[in-house]
């Protein structure tokens, strides 16, 4: 499977299917997790588009740095990683951390994107949830990380989650390395520069100049990136009874949306 030098010592591993479409999509996934979370639909969008997945630097196969772990290295990994396959722009669509991830590439590389697609996104967390995350990151520096790894992750789902959804992210966050979890967490929620909890979330989302489909399963959430989004062609959804694995729970209905929305740009 292909492999790419993104610097620093960093390689990543990505898949290529498919062809077509005006941009290829570029599938990022969340925190603990692999380019795998898009197995229930890389078939699917490749049957009409180029489809790139990719691990992202301390996850699945790719590099594994001691340090800088974090969504605005991993989204400069991914501008040199298009450079390197000479791919001038691309429609962005991430879970997760990986919605930080893509919204940090728009910003910061807005030619690069065509289109952004955030599947619950990591950011626009409320000042009451932020005051969990010390607490957290705590734990995940401690004895029993990959415990509390697991604990984060059981408040991603909810009964419409399958056991093997859940299974699944299970073994692959005991898989992970700590310090990646640690940094990542770290940097998306309480660094210097992190984006995931409001107000920082807004000012820096404001930024995003491309059109938008942002998918939550949080209602309140989905209305307050309503009203950050630019482009008139932007749409935000809100899928009740879904949990945090929301496109892994619904895969048919997540192509279609996403099929859908390309169709009308």
């Amino acid at each position: 499977m292909p492999y790419a030098e993104v610097g620093e010592g960093v390689r990543l591993f990505y898949t290529d299917d498919g062809a077509g479409g005006p941009a290829p999509l570029l599938l990022v996934h969340g925190w603990g997790t692999d380019s795998h979370q898009w197995s229930w639909h890389i078939d699917a969008l490749a049957s009409a588009h180029r489809v790139l997945a990719v691990d992202l630097r301390g996850h699945g196969y790719s590099s594994v740095p001691e340090t800088g772990n974090t969504p605005r290295a991993m989204a400069e990994d991914l501008n040199v990683l298009l450079d390197s396959l000479g791919i001038p722009q691309v429609v962005a669509i991430g879970h997760s951390m990986g919605g930080q991830v893509v919204s940090i590439l728009a910003v910061e590389h807005p030619e690069r994107v065509r289109a952004l697609v955030t599947l619950d996104p990591g950011y626009g967390m409320s000042a009451e949830i932020a005051r969990g995350f010390p607490g957290m990151i705590a734990g995940l520096r401690g004895e029993r990380p990959h415990e509390v790894a697991e604990r984060i992750d059981e408040w991603c789902t909810n009964a419409a989650t399958p056991p093997v959804i859940r299974r699944w992210h299970k073994r692959r966050l005991y898989g992970m390395p700590p310090h990646v979890l640690v940094q990542a967490f770290e940097a998306m929620f309480t660094g210097p520069d992190a984006i995931g909890v409001r107000p920082a979330s807004d000012g820096y989302l404001a930024r995003r100049q491309c059109p938008v489909l942002s998918i939550w399963a949080d209602a309140g959430r989905a209305s307050w990136e309503a009203g950050l989004l630019k482009d008139p062609a932007s749409v935000v959804l809100s899928w009740e009874g879904a949990s945090h694995r929301l496109h892994e729970e619904r895969p048919g209905d997540f192509v279609t949306a996403v099929e859908g929305w390309l169709r009308r740009l």
